[in-house]
């Protein structure tokens, strides 16, 4: 798969955008739609899922939801969601997927949540570390670790671990 803006030499496309392929066509096929509140990926998943021809029929928006008063403005998270659990666990990524998915109207949300490095966070995870949400018609949240601190192949990492994970809920 490979892509060309001018029509010369094509751009080779990663692997975590060939992944979004797939769960944009699921999302089509099933006549679903997404919103994504992403934070260590930083906008990476959107940026998958965007990169494909069709994909206002199913990607309705996303954010970069990097801090408390971004999660707050950007899909409304609330003080008694941030209460539920601190930011970098599988149950914060699920309040990140449940706020966007209301706040924008959508059948699923995904939320993402780490540390991408190339040190840990605040609250003691290592470089590399990431919860995934997916909330809709079901829920489900998996945590990753990498081991890596690059910071770059963290965020790839996370992205296409995001959508992996949605394919998988949307194939179940």
């Amino acid at each position: 798969m490979s892509a060309s803006a001018s029509g010369s030499a094509a751009t080779p496309i990663p692997l975590f955008v060939r992944v979004a392929a797939r769960a944009g066509e699921l999302l089509r096929a099933r006549g679903e739609t997404i919103a994504v509140a992403e934070s260590s990926a930083g906008g990476l998943i959107s940026a998958a899922l965007l990169a494909l021809p069709g994909a206002s029929s199913y990607f309705v928006g996303g954010a970069a939801v990097y801090t408390t008063l971004a999660k707050q403005s950007l899909v409304g998270v609330t003080d008694a969601d941030l209460a539920l659990a601190r930011a970098s666990t599988e149950t914060h990524a699920l309040v990140l997927a449940r706020a966007a998915r209301a706040r924008l109207g959508t059948t699923w949300g995904l939320g993402e949540t780490g540390a991408a490095g190339p040190t840990g966070n605040r609250y003691g995870d290592a470089a590399g570390h990431c919860c995934i949400g997916i909330a809709g018609p079901t829920e489900r949240s998996i945590t990753i670790e990498t081991g890596s601190a690059d910071r770059w192949a963290n965020m790839t990492a996370f992205a296409e671990a995001a959508l992996r994970q949605l394919i998988e809920v949307l194939e179940a």
